[in-house]
């Protein structure tokens, strides 16, 4: 047991209140908050934005309106086409990896050889389309109901629909048949209003009877000739556009085909280009 304490030694514990002296706060400086270890699923999307392209991130529509511009420079002038070019988002069509070059005027690989073509050439070739006889600047569809030969990542088919009132669209390869059924399917699910694309995985060389005749055809590929069967339809008063082998050089030319009102052909080339070899067959 423990003594008393003796005499007046003052006890230094416990105080009471009246004992304990008031001391002014000292000042603290701010200091970070500690947080936990975020989720994994934060790590991966954190990840992922750190890992995703500069300049395609909240100003990809400046990208892509600068991309229109450079498109009218070159000479490109129906309002619809670029209208089209404005709308639809060639980013969505590429590999993650080529995001940042999407709106670059160059082509680009999508897989199994294959390339999806140059802004330039594609707005050239669809205007070809879109100033055939008989049709004024302010018509609404002005590639009517129109055969899109070789799908690709399924780009081009998309900007047609934009400018037609139906798009029928063949692909060869099946592995990017698919690839391009997924993309437009992103359209189908971000872009409500826009028109949808049949698309087909058959052999391109045939066309596509069973919504045949066509008012437009345009092909992403280019053999020695024309195939017959794209010339059988083609719907009077319609227009083939296609890469073609030029006889004369061994080089590929854009060919222009007309059906005239009478039934009678119409043939002109519009310039050199380079697109991958046509074949027939699926695979």
């Amino acid at each position: 047991m423990s003594s008393a304490p003796s005499g007046n030694k003052p006890r230094r514990f416990p105080l009471r209140l009246d004992q304990v002296a008031a001391t002014p706060a000292r000042p603290t400086s701010p200091r970070e908050l500690l947080r936990p270890q975020a989720p994994l699923e934060h790590a991966a999307r954190d990840r992922r934005q750190q890992s995703t392209p500069q300049g395609l991130g909240m100003d990809s529509r400046a990208v892509q309106r600068r991309m229109v511009e450079r498109l009218y420079a070159d000479g490109i002038r129906h309002q619809r086409l670029l209208e089209a070019f404005s709308a639809i988002p060639r980013h969505w069509f590429v590999d993650s990896a080529l995001v940042n070059q999407a709106y670059e005027d160059t082509s680009l690989p999508i897989g199994l050889g294959q390339t999806i073509s140059k802004p330039s050439v594609i707005g050239s070739m669809i205007e070809l389309l879109c100033v055939r006889p008989g049709l004024t600047p302010e018509t609404v569809h002005p590639l009517g109901h129109c055969l899109d030969i070789g799908t690709g990542c399924g780009y081009q088919a998309a900007l047609l629909s934009v400018l037609s009132r139906r798009v029928v669209s063949v692909e060869r390869l099946r592995d990017l048949h698919l690839k391009a059924r997924a993309n437009l399917d992103r359209l189908r699910r971000d872009m409500p209003h826009w028109q949808d694309v049949r698309l087909v995985y058959g052999d391109g060389m045939l066309g596509h009877p069973p919504n045949a005749p066509y008012d437009t055809i345009i092909a992403a590929a280019g053999g020695a000739a024309v195939p017959q069967p794209w010339i059988e339809q083609l719907a009077p008063g319609g227009r083939l556009v296609a890469p073609m082998e030029d006889p004369r050089t061994g080089h590929q030319v854009l060919t222009i085909i007309d059906r005239l009102p009478n039934g009678q052909l119409q043939q002109a080339v519009a310039g050199q280009v380079l697109f991958v070899p046509l074949k027939s067959g699926t695979t």
